[in-house]
């Protein structure tokens, strides 16, 4: 019997504090959370942490821990950041797409998170690159993936932005997604793989292939998931090329519903938000990725109001340059209060965002929680930490976003300990590093 115990620690649980309990897990399951435990394998001292559930990353692109902090694009807005990325991801080759993903799943999970959903959708020409490499870095760490096939099929030559080398035609496309979900997908619940279905903007997929990958996903029984609404550039493309704004461009193509979730969300206005709530399509929001580029802010309070699903994001490793998921819920929060109030949302209420939101976005209701029966997904904080001095003796969940994010000393997936004492215990991380930047240095060196 596979069984582990944190004792003496304070729990989360929707946006309460139980304190002084034990937290035992069991063949990666959550048996108990209480005061009275049978004795587990093997047992931990956790007095003065606090457990929440894992960190839920609703919307990313791992690979571009390969181009972050990039000199040429540190002042751009989207379209010119895309525009001069672009040629850098087109050299892309198997390894690089292994290592950044390592990289940025690493640094992910060494803030709490647990689950990520991965957007992958730059196949260069005559490359190795495939989004196997995604799953199999995350199967290395041990992290929980949905594994977004993406794809790119309007190039500049029919009046898309991305250059022609990185686009795909759609048979193409849609065979390597149903290769994907037939070998990968695992939709039972707790399944470490699900493959989702993510092509990626108005801007650079036609509408051919969006009807396409909608009939495909159905047929699977995937999810859905695109960018929308994320800058005014966007709106304007989609005005003057399909004549309509960007959330009428999706509902034109029945491309909304529970099983579609978009990212960003910024430029919505209310008659859309009543759109999105009637159809329940889900939002994943990436605030530090829509300070970075200028791109504005995403409506969250409302969306909740209208009893939206919302979920939180880092996004892209070159468009937040960090993959610190607790971080980017301490943003949300202050964006959120300086767009609609400091009671617009409180900080136990953003914590339910980044975990039961999350879950609820990526339609994954076994995760998110801490009780009894729920899949054993934990982070693990030392409030005894001089950042949280003070704070925490008055509101020890309060302290983790109010306070400076600090990393978690313990973070289990399903069961496994695999962030132990603030250290990735099955992985050489400084080897990683090394590897991951000589990719860097390599795609740099002709560019």
């Amino acid at each position: 019997m596979d069984s582990l115990a944190f004792r003496n620690l304070a729990v989360a649980q929707g946006g309460e504090i139980r304190q002084g309990v034990h937290l035992r897990i069991e063949n990666g399951i959550v048996s108990h959370v209480d005061v009275d435990i049978p004795p587990a394998r093997r047992e931990i001292d956790a007095t003065g942490h606090i457990a929440i559930p894992g960190l839920i990353n609703c919307h990313h692109h791992l690979y571009q821990t390969l181009t972050r902090g990039m000199p040429a694009v540190q002042n751009a807005e989207l379209f010119p950041w895309l525009e001069a990325q672009y040629p850098v991801w087109g050299k892309m080759d198997a390894e690089a797409v292994y290592c950044s993903a390592l990289v940025s799943l690493s640094e992910l999970m060494l803030s709490g998170c647990t689950t990520a959903s991965d957007m992958f959708y730059v196949f260069p020409r005559h490359s190795d690159v495939a989004l196997d490499q995604v799953i199999e870095a995350a199967g290395t760490l041990g992290i929980r993936i949905h594994a977004g096939r993406g794809s790119m099929s309007l190039g500049q030559r029919d009046g898309g932005l991305p250059p022609d080398h990185v686009v795909q035609d759609a048979d193409t496309i849609l065979s390597d997604t149903a290769r994907l979900a037939e070998r990968y997908h695992d939709p039972r619940p707790g399944g470490m793989v699900r493959i989702d279905v993510m092509p990626c903007s108005p801007f650079s997929v036609t509408r051919e292939l969006m009807e396409a990958s909608r009939d495909l996903a159905r047929q699977m029984g995937l999810l859905l998931h695109t960018h929308l609404a994320e800058t005014l550039d966007e709106e304007r493309f989609c005005l003057e090329k399909y004549g309509v704004r960007p959330l009428g461009y999706l509902e034109r193509m029945n491309w909304l519903g529970p099983d579609v979730y978009l990212a960003h969300g910024v430029h919505f206005n209310d008659d859309e938000l009543d759109v999105l709530a009637r159809t329940e399509t889900a939002v994943a929001h990436c605030p530090s990725s829509n300070m970075r580029l200028g791109s504005g802010i995403a409506r969250i309070v409302e969306m909740k109001s209208r009893g939206m699903r919302v979920g939180l994001a880092v996004d892209g490793s070159a468009s937040n340059d960090g993959n610190n998921l607790l971080l980017e819920a301490r943003m949300a929060l202050l964006l959120a209060r300086l767009r609609s109030g400091a009671a617009a949302i409180s900080p136990q209420e953003m914590i339910t965002l980044a975990t039961q939101g999350g879950a609820a976005v990526l339609k994954r209701p076994e995760l998110g929680r801490l009780t009894a029966g729920s899949i054993a997904d934990v982070a693990i904080f030392d409030l005894n930490r001089i950042e949280y001095a003070g704070a925490v003796e008055q509101d020890p969940l309060g302290a983790l976003l109010l306070c400076h994010p600090t990393p978690p000393r313990h973070v289990v997936v399903n069961g496994r300990l695999c962030v132990e004492n603030g250290q990735l215990p099955h992985l050489d991380l400084p080897g990683v590093i090394r590897r991951h930047n000589q990719c860097v240095r390599r795609l740099m060196a002709s560019h």
